[in-house]
């Protein structure tokens, strides 16, 4: 397993462990992060990800993204 924040522009994965606090893991199951849920990598700014989870765009810092792996 590998951090999502490591994933190539383009790339569909499946988020297979969320590591953190309650709280944190709680926020972005409420984005739509969840396990075994396929995250595509729409692009990379800065080290800030763009994520198309469930027909949504999300765009998280490479902080929370590092806390899924995939």
């Amino acid at each position: 397993m590998i951090p999502l924040s490591m994933a190539k522009t383009g790339e569909t994965v499946t988020i297979r462990r969320i590591t953190g606090k309650d709280e944190i893991r709680r926020h972005l199951a409420e984005l739509g992060f969840v396990v075994d849920t396929d995250v595509t990598v729409v692009h990379e700014i800065a080290g800030n990800l763009i994520l198309q989870v469930k027909d949504s765009r999300v765009a998280l810092d490479r902080g929370l993204a590092n806390r899924m792996f995939v």
